[in-house]
């Protein structure tokens, strides 16, 4: 697996990242990002064989998008119609809607070295926006351990609906952090 190449930390000489669908052409670059945050953030917490394109490709997913900059695939997000039972359970009863009505924000992802520039911010938007359209409510789940990814989702708006504990297949008992997007404005 080849990493990404590293990107200039300077703002004015670092051109502006685009993001656009995700195509089938960008999973391989896209697995080499899980592998990079696999083992500078240990993310995802829960990673079976290491199958970064079983990660990314979710049966009836509503979406997905890539942060590109100077021509490598520095981020990614993806809409899911669904999380655990326990993460949909909580988000369906605090906002009283059915689960046909949400959209799970998933597989959302920065290279270290694009990091700090907003790029996190602009996916989750993306991935919002696009739930907006479909007529759903946005929402996510994140190890409560990932202060970095709350500290963002609080600083962007979106609502905390409470911790719950998912049990991952291998057994392990994981604290998430639920929450809801902002309410859409009219």
């Amino acid at each position: 697996m080849v990493e990404p190449p590293a990107l200039p930390r300077s703002p004015t000489a670092t051109p502006e990242a685009r993001l656009r669908p995700r195509r089938h052409t960008d999973l391989a670059a896209c697995a080499t990002l899980v592998g990079v945050l696999r083992r500078t953030d240990w993310y995802p917490p829960y990673f079976p064989g290491g199958d970064a394109r079983a990660l990314l490709l979710v049966p009836g997913a509503l979406g997905a998008w890539v942060a590109e900059q100077g021509g490598a695939v520095v981020g990614h997000v993806a809409l899911h119609r669904s999380s655990s039972p326990e993460v949909m359970d909580r988000a369906r009863q605090t906002l009283d809607v059915g689960t046909g009505d949400l959209a799970v924000v998933a597989r959302l992802m920065v290279a270290p070295g694009a990091r700090r520039r907003g790029l996190g911010r602009r996916l989750l938007e993306v991935a919002t926006a696009a739930a907006e359209r479909q007529g759903r409510r946005a929402v996510l789940d994140v190890a409560a351990r990932f202060d970095a990814a709350v500290r963002l989702y609080a600083s962007c708006g979106w609502i905390a609906l409470g911790e719950v504990t998912t049990r991952l297949p291998d057994g392990t008992d994981l604290a998430v952090l639920v929450f809801a997007s902002p309410p859409a404005t009219p």
